[in-house]
């Protein structure tokens, strides 16, 4: 959680508010819910939630990475407010996955691909808690975010590279939109 001063609960995340209208909002879960979404598939196994990736996409049945189709016009304005916000330029977003997180859905323990580095998300429709662990010699520790409705943040540094993230399934329904720029290691793929 965050404290009066807004410390971040761990170096490198970094949260906003109100980074939208209700009307922005409504507009961009209208374009997530026209997209093409399809369940997210894991080698042999598949999610509840619904994504679709522009820019590159991370092919988790298929172990692949590669360029996807280009960011729709809708996107670019969000683009560049993320990448504001983040502090890099928009240029550098270059993936944008759009998931629809239906009852049920959530989104397990993991790190972000390392052929990605800055991660910027945007959290619609309802309020979640980001979970966050890192392994040390007792266990876990451990740390949490609340990401309410219209909310932005980012993960970079530490949290980035030594923490991993959850999103436990939830009762209703959520949608969210993550860009991210390429790491080295993904600019050389």
């Amino acid at each position: 959680m965050f404290d009066l001063f807004d410390t971040p609960a761990v170096p490198g995340l970094a949260l906003r508010d109100d980074a939208l209208t209700k009307a922005q909002e409504a507009a961009l879960i209208a374009h997530i819910d026209a997209s093409d979404l399809s369940p997210f598939r894991f080698q042999q196994w598949t999610g509840k939630r619904l994504t679709y990736s522009y820019g590159w996409n991370y092919d988790f049945e298929h172990v692949r990475f590669a360029p996807a189709e280009p960011m729709p016009e809708w996107l670019l304005d969000l683009r560049d407010r993320a990448a504001d916000f983040a502090g890099v330029a928009a240029d550098d977003l270059v993936q944008a996955l759009l998931i629809r997180y239906d009852p049920g859905a959530g989104i397990g323990w993991h790190r972000d691909r390392p052929v990605f580095e800055h991660v910027v998300g945007i959290s619609l429709g309802s309020e979640a808690i980001l979970s966050l662990r890192r392994r040390n010699a007792a266990g876990f520790e451990r740390a949490k975010a609340m990401l309410p409705p219209r909310s932005i943040y980012h993960l970079s540094g530490e949290v980035r590279h030594a923490w991993e993230h959850s999103i436990a399934p939830m009762e209703v329904p959520r949608w969210s939109i993550t860009f991210r720029s390429l790491s080295d290691k993904g600019r050389m793929a």
